[in-house]
């Protein structure tokens, strides 16, 4: 196979937006769907539920989505898509895998396989109006992949009959065979093959597990030809529908990525090479009737990271490499815990025309994130070279399946993935060509001294250089090994992460602490708090100069470090001399309903302590209320963050309280009777973080006013671990008017 491009220029991802060359207008959010609000009546919310596959219908007023959990498809009205509203379920008799749709008739792979070595399946034929299955036309296997020809004239569907993974450590051949199905469509919608499916056989093809062809995913073009994906045999197959006959079948190969992070360790370093890795592709979909791109998410022995674009020929006419990868690190949404297997893992992808512009959208299911890249032309002719346009978080967890509706300029994401337990849903994202909603990202990352985007993440604190209005700082907390001051840029939009200075010690980088607040003195040094883990780690106070080196660690006095409990030094502020270090909730010696604020005098190096009330908790899911950070607003005032430990609708409490110190002194640590700070409420942060249009993130962990007056506050991404990864960045405008607010 012939190799002739490579992916685009870091320059690009450092942005996350279309270079200047690019007149490709960007996509902003509209609005995210839990499915669990389209649960039949009787269900718990709590139900679980899993938006895989999702298209469009009634000329892209409406999404139809695939809900194996629940054994059904469900309906989405997008008339407004702003403001979409829950339209139903249709029960399909088994396990819906994929879905496709044509006038006001859905077509639904349908699994009822009892086992393994028993697959068996439909397509079910469903009345959108009716929400009623009219018929059901056998496959002859497990359906998984449902592709709808763009005359309207053929339905293919691949059938895997996947494998067993746990039999013989999931090694194939493992019988029987997958092939394709094909149905003829009447002019009415009817399946006029419906008890006589066209079946193309596929064995024999394959150079790994022949025997075995296991199809995953199918599209077709306009001249009726079906591009076929058998990933576990890291092969491609074409078909011609009309004649039922196979034009021509290659290997998927292999790719070589450079400046990958293919180690787990708690840290994020592009610095492997990973070679000759099978692409094992998933989705696949046509760019034009020459061409099309598959999301190597790999399954068996592979996965490559990345997408690759193929000619009809089995040309590699471009491979994307590590780019996905760094336009993960660059977005906050590198799942670390997935470096040793793979990566972000691109799994769906589809192509659409907006106006001019062919564009490219790639899935990465372990970092909730797609990809918009556009397909480049010279002189009205492709040449072979894809540009990244934008990172766009998938908004929940777990992206599964991508819709383009270009008509109406919209992007549908459907993400799988649900837990109310954790704390995550189920979610149905739309974003809009333009900007008539939310920007999203919020915040990245440019590229380091190395090349490669700066590593970031989960971060938990935030300050304000005492002097340049445009420079913040932050600091991440222990999901990751190291500890780093980041220094953001927050003159342009959205923000940038432009260094990271590590926290060193003796000469080496400091272990085993969890940042969580950070304040910038007018020196340049700053004072972290690190937080306690019983028997892992102590609560600390750091003195850190400008270079990161850590000149002094303070240890809370022994008497108070024994009454904490699970949750510990959460913000630090400083005000002159003095130290404030907000305690998350209450400890030992606490009254119930009130947490602690330590005091810390720097000069004479005395501890003192004052209370702070909570809030009682107002979600009706329950859970606790603390704080989250500390900032100074100068003169004896403070504001503090106070939120409750719930995402989603369910978040509740997302509050700035102004306290006043310059009358109520701090008490030596150990009084009994501790003075109670006043708090007053001077907004409902709430109501900034819904402004993102978004999944509500339950982590507000930072925020710091900066030398300018302006307002600004950060959530935590959690590291993408059990959460959609993304990280809101927020300006709440100049300090004057967000105190006058009530």
């Amino acid at each position: 196979m012939k190799h002739l491009a490579k992916s685009a220029s870091l320059a690009v991802i450092a942005l996350g937006l279309a270079g200047p060359a690019m007149a490709v207008e960007g996509f902003s959010r509209l609005s995210s769907l839990p499915v669990y609000k389209n649960l039949p009546k009787g269900k718990e919310m709590a139900t679980v539920t899993g938006a895989e596959i999702v298209t469009s219908a009634m000329n892209g007023t409406m999404l139809v989505y695939t809900d194996s959990s629940l054994e059904v498809i469900g309906k989405v009205d997008i008339f407004d898509p702003s403001n979409p509203q829950a339209a139903g379920v249709v029960m399909v008799g088994g396990e819906p895998t994929s879905v496709t749709v044509k006038g006001g008739l859905a077509y639904v792979g349908v699994n009822t396989s009892k086992n393994y070595m028993e697959p068996s399946g439909y397509l079910a034929v469903v009345d959108l109006a009716k929400d009623k299955v009219i018929a059901k036309c056998d496959v002859a296997g497990q359906p998984d992949s449902v592709a709808l020809s763009p005359d309207g004239k053929y339905l293919a569907v691949a059938v895997e009959n996947e494998r067993d993974e746990e039999l013989n450590d999931g090694q194939l051949p493992q019988g029987p065979a997958g092939h394709l199905a094909t149905f003829v469509l009447g002019s009415e919608g009817q399946l006029s093959n419906c008890k006589t499916v066209t079946k193309t056989d596929m064995t024999g093809l394959a150079e790994i597990a022949p025997s075995d062809p296991e199809p995953e995913f199918v599209s077709i073009n306009s001249l009726n030809q079906a591009v076929v994906t058998l990933q576990e045999n890291n092969h491609i197959v074409l078909v011609d529908l009309e004649n039922n006959k196979i034009i021509r079948h290659f290997s998927a190969g292999t790719s070589t990525v450079s400046g990958v992070d293919a180690t787990k360790d708690k840290s994020i370093s592009l610095t492997d090479d990973l070679k000759d890795l099978r692409r094992e592709p998933d989705a696949v979909s046509w760019i034009d009737d020459t061409r099309f791109v598959t999301a190597n998410e790999g399954d068996y022995e592979g996965g490559s990271r990345g997408f690759t674009v193929f000619s009809t020929a089995g040309d590699v006419l471009y491979d994307s490499g590590s780019l996905t990868e760094e336009l993960a690190v660059s977005m906050g949404h590198y799942p670390e815990k997935r470096s040793h297997k793979k990566g972000t893992e691109p799994e769906g992808v589809t192509v659409g025309t907006f106006g001019k512009d062919r564009l490219i959208f790639v899935g990465l299911e372990r970092a909730n994130l797609i990809g918009v890249f556009q397909d480049v032309e010279t002189s009205g002719k492709p040449n072979n070279r894809l540009d990244l346009v934008q990172g766009l978080p998938s908004g929940g967890v777990g992206p599964e399946g991508i819709v383009a509706i270009p008509a109406r300029g919209l992007l549908v994401i459907a993400n799988e993935k649900d837990s109310a337990e954790v704390g995550y849903r189920s979610t149905l994202t739309i974003y809009k060509q333009g900007q008539k909603g939310a920007a999203v990202p919020q915040i990245v990352s440019v590229e380091g001294a190395n090349g490669k985007p700066i590593g970031w993440g989960a971060l938990s604190g935030l300050t304000a250089n005492p002097t340049d209005p445009s420079i913040l700082y932050a600091v991440n907390d222990s999901f990751y090994s190291t500890a780093d001051i980041y220094t953001l840029d927050v003159s342009a939009s959205p923000a940038r992460i432009v260094a990271a200075r590590r926290l060193i010690k003796d000469g080496k980088p400091m272990e085993n602490l969890d940042l969580e607040g950070i304040a910038a003195a007018p020196d340049g040094s700053f004072w972290v708090v690190s937080e306690a883990k019983p028997e892992k780690r102590k609560s600390l106070l750091l003195h850190v100069l400008p270079t990161g080196q850590v000149v002094k660690e303070i240890a809370l006095p022994t008497a108070v470090e024994a009454q904490m409990l699970k949750h510990g030094l959460e913000g630090v502020a400083l005000d002159g001399d003095q130290l404030y270090i907000a305690i998350q909730r209450e400890w030992k010696d606490d009254p119930k309903g009130y947490s602690k604020i330590l005091t810390y005098d720097i000069k004479r190096e005395i501890w003192g302590v004052l209370s702070y009330r909570l809030d009682k908790p107002e979600s009706p899911a329950g859970g606790w209320v603390g704080l989250s950070e500390i900032t100074s607003l100068g003169n004896g005032e403070l504001a503090i963050v106070e939120r409750d430990n719930k995402g989603g609708e369910d978040a509740t409490i997302k509050r700035l309280y102004r306290v006043s110190v310059r009358h109520t002194a701090p008490v030596p640590v150990g009084t009994k009777e501790v003075p109670v700070l006043e708090k007053k409420l001077i907004r409902d942060l709430l109501v900034d973080l819904k402004g993102a249009n978004g999944w509500t993130p339950d982590k507000l962990e930072g925020l710091t006013v900066a030398a300018d007056g302006t307002v600004y506050a950060v959530t935590d991404n959690d590291g993408v671990d059990d959460s959609n990864g993304e990280t809101l960045f927020m300006n709440l405008g100049p300090l004057d008017k967000v105190l006058a607010q009530k």
